[in-house]
């Protein structure tokens, strides 16, 4: 065989190989920086942008994508302990005609972090207001979407301030009370009462316990490589004293029931969607704000957990492509009569 030829496979495999190495020393050295670079790609890849806005000396961090037009905006407001990018599986599903935009909430990812800053969830609210005022998001009303702790704030934000939303969704969301409390409640409150704060469920900090959440999460039970659950504790770990004192704050007496206190108050067109075998918080909260809430429809999903925008991406993006296709419909109709 030629000489150059044998050099030309040569310099091809050692090119093949670097990015293959590359790949396998990150998944066993660094999983943490591969989890990142997912993130990165799929944000690359669907379209989104990251941006930063600021109020007062107060930073927001966002992604976006599309520009704002006749129909709403979106605002995706993310739960507990996780990111703008936990959107990412359901902006894939969704038309990218629509002006998407997904806020880091307070105290998370690339928004400002301040030992100063209310974490409650009325202080929660009004930080997100903020957030739409340096955007003029408000100025045409916007769909809201929160999921968990995001959707009590997207529900309290939308009693709080109704002419900035055209209309809701609710996804699982917190801040409800119910007459008995499940299994991971009781929990909860016992470990309250023990101070055992290292403890709570929803904050892991070894691959073991990460596994433990992810089952309490999903209903679907995915094998995840220990690898991989590595990677996700230490994208975790320096966060977690602040994910801690969220935690106690938004279970504390001012904000444990705010979305229960203010429900009757939200006038706006609002969706819920709820996993029918949610072990985090009861699928029968879905009943207590159809009833609670004049213009409601109630999506329950079978075979799905707390994750609903984990575990069902697809069918999460068509319900609200759906929802705000009835709801824009009507708003036609009552110009035309």
């Amino acid at each position: 065989m030629d000489v150059d030829v044998v050099n030309m496979f040569v310099i091809a495999g050692g090119t093949l190989a670097i990015p293959i190495l590359a790949f396998v020393a990150s998944f066993l050295l660094w999983p943490s920086a591969l989890i990142r670079i997912y993130y990165w790609y799929w944000r690359r890849t669907l379209g989104m942008q990251v941006r930063y806005v600021h109020h007062e000396d107060y930073q927001f961090c966002y992604s976006f994508r599309g520009r704002p037009g006749h129909k709403p905006s979106i605002l995706m407001l993310h739960g507990f302990s996780a990111h703008k990018d936990m959107w990412l599986s359901v902006v894939k599903f969704l038309p990218k005609n629509l002006h998407l935009v997904c806020v880091d909430m307070p105290g998370h990812e690339g928004t400002t972090r301040s030992s100063l800053d209310d974490l409650s969830i009325d202080g929660q609210v009004k930080r997100i207001h903020q957030f739409v005022e340096c955007l003029k998001l408000n100025k045409k009303p916007f769909h809201l979407v929160g999921t968990s702790m995001g959707g009590q704030v997207a529900g309290v934000y939308a009693a709080y301030y109704p002419s900035d939303v055209s209309s809701l969704c609710l996804v699982c969301p917190a801040g409800l009370q119910y007459s008995t409390d499940n299994q991971f409640v009781q929990r909860l409150k016992e470990l309250q009462d023990s101070a055992a704060v290292e403890k709570i469920p929803l904050i892991p900090s070894t691959p073991e316990e990460m596994s433990e959440m992810l089952q309490l999460c999903s209903y679907v039970r995915f094998k995840v490589p220990q690898q991989i659950l590595q990677g996700l504790v230490d994208v975790r770990i320096p966060h977690n004293n602040f994910y801690r004192k969220l935690f106690l704050e938004i279970v504390s007496e001012k904000s444990r029931y705010s979305l229960h206190q203010n429900m009757d108050k939200i006038k706006v067109p609002t969706q819920i969607i709820w996993g029918k075998q949610d072990q985090v918080l009861d699928v029968s909260g879905a009943d207590m704000l159809a009833k609670s809430i004049a213009n409601c429809q109630v999506e329950l999903l079978e075979n799905c957990g707390h994750s609903v925008v984990m575990e069902r991406p697809r069918k999460t993006a068509k319900l609200i492509i759906d929802f705000l296709a009835s709801v824009h419909n009507t708003d036609n109709n009552k110009k035309l009569d």
